[in-house]
């Protein structure tokens, strides 16, 4: 296990891994905590802006964003609280893109897949075929070592 030290109270633990990459344990609890209690007072206050939320909750403006690029944190479309998609920049209320630019990038991925699939079929056929040429000659070596 690696030992590290946590960004938020400085103590040393031993580093598992998950969200919160550089906090404790007692850290993580706390902050989940936090999370919890934004959670329930954007349930209540529907048309809180973030300057509001981070006040009255003493949570940092970017911990709320990053809650909600996480997929944690959704708002109502009357909710004055929206991000930039990291594409295109067009307003959204929850994750990192937009619908429009998770299209795009599910249709590049899905045409560089069907390509790379496409020449791995090739290299099959090209494969077997000296596969086949190879054991031809292999067998027209026996058969003439029988002659």
């Amino acid at each position: 296990m690696e030992v590290r030290n946590c960004k938020s109270c400085g103590r040393l633990y031993n580093y598992i891994g998950g969200s919160y990459k550089n906090l404790c344990p007692n850290c993580v609890n706390s902050m989940e905590d936090k999370f919890a209690e934004v959670r329930d007072y954007i349930e209540k206050n529907r048309v809180a802006t973030m300057p509001q939320i981070s006040k009255d909750c003493d949570v940092r403006m970017e911990q709320i964003e990053r809650w909600v690029r996480e997929e944690r944190l959704f708002f109502s479309d009357d909710s004055p609280i929206g991000i930039d998609c990291e594409s295109c920049g067009v307003t959204i209320k929850s994750g990192r893109y937009c619908p429009a630019c998770k299209n795009k990038m599910t249709n590049v991925l899905s045409d560089l897949y069907h390509d790379d699939s496409s020449r791995s079929d090739r290299a099959k056929t090209d494969n077997d075929s000296e596969r086949t040429k190879f054991l031809s000659r292999e067998f027209i070596d026996k058969v003439n070592k029988q002659k």
